[in-house]
């Protein structure tokens, strides 16, 4: 009989988070039973009902947990006496509080996704990248996006928030002006109304803002990448930057911040994408400027390449393993 496996996933939204459980989802079939408990992911969802029965049983059970409130959720379990081997990721790179540290401490595992946060954790951990199910994220140079209005588009996908960059990418992206069939696509829930004002009056105030366009949170987001010909990702901080990797799968020609996330380990500047500082937008506009007039090659095929090579999910979902069955 084989052991059991259950990702744990209470959050009402989809978020990067679920996309990178979901991408490793279906490697785990061949060793474990394998389910998803909780709500808004895709997968073999376990009843409540259910997974209470199994957590009180004999079975060999791992459980796999992504924030606070689920590691919380099953140490209360085991404090009612149910035995499993409970696992725990950190998704992100700031100082974590006293509290999460606390949970982190009471789990088995504790999984870490880049360099920096693996050291600055202060808690035992191991290193597991992520990876991108590169069966669904897929090149497609034939798709478009009914909605915009231009010709080539260049995506900026993820929260829109401010640690995020979004302000550096319109002010680089003033360069669209003058290149009508350009569009600036930016994907992603809104942290706060008045962020998105203040990015809205940066478009009037270049004069682009019949080329920026503003879409909702998707999860259709395959289909962005897909349509864009540039992805830029000018964060200032990442827990991983799934979004990276998820654009060069697609083949879009990447721009990322140097330094943040695993941004250095995927990206070898001009070889299989481009890198700049993160905040110099007048550097960003130079990169836009020179990919956009084609003096600098589109590296979308390279970039799949390196992903193909180094980050499947495939190849995560087996270091992961590894976690799972190790004592």
């Amino acid at each position: 009989m084989k052991p059991i496996l259950i990702h744990i996933h209470f959050h009402h939204r989809k978020t990067g988070v679920t996309r990178s459980i979901e991408n490793v989802l279906p490697f785990f079939s061949t060793n474990f039973e394998t389910y998803v408990y909780g709500n808004t992911i895709d997968g073999n969802f376990i009843k409540t009902s259910k997974f209470i029965k199994l957590l009180f049983s004999d079975r060999k059970i791992v459980v796999h947990c992504h924030r606070n409130n689920e590691i919380i959720r099953m140490l209360f379990f085991r404090f009612l006496g149910a035995k499993f081997r409970l696992i725990a990721t950190r998704h992100s790179a700031t100082k974590p509080s006293k509290m999460t540290s606390f949970l982190l401490k009471k789990a088995d595992k504790v999984i870490t996704l880049i360099p920096s946060m693996s050291q600055d954790l202060g808690i035992k951990n191991d290193l597991v990248f992520h990876g991108v199910n590169v069966e669904e994220f897929v090149p497609n140079h034939s798709k478009s996006i009914s909605e915009i209005a231009q010709k080539n588009i260049i995506l900026c996908a993820g929260r829109v928030r401010k640690a995020k960059g979004q302000l550096i990418l319109l002010e680089a992206a003033s360069i669209v002006k003058n290149h009508q069939d350009w569009a600036l696509v930016i994907v992603g829930k809104v942290d706060k109304p008045e962020f998105l004002t203040e990015l809205k009056a940066i478009s009037q105030k270049h004069s682009i803002e019949n080329q920026v366009y503003f879409i909702d949170e998707t999860r259709e987001i395959i289909g962005y990448y897909q349509a864009a010909k540039i992805a830029v990702v000018p964060s200032f901080s990442e827990g991983f930057s799934l979004v990276t990797a998820e654009a060069m799968s697609c083949e879009c020609t990447v721009i990322a911040t140097k330094n943040v996330g695993v941004h250095d380990d995927l990206i070898s500047h001009e070889k299989n994408g481009y890198l700049f500082e993160a905040g110099k937008s007048d550097e960003l506009a130079i990169i836009l400027q020179r990919l956009i007039s084609k003096e600098i090659p589109f590296l979308g095929k390279e970039a799949r390449i390196e992903i193909l090579k180094n980050w499947s999910a495939e190849k995560e979902a087996n270091e992961l393993m590894k976690m799972y069955q190790s004592n």
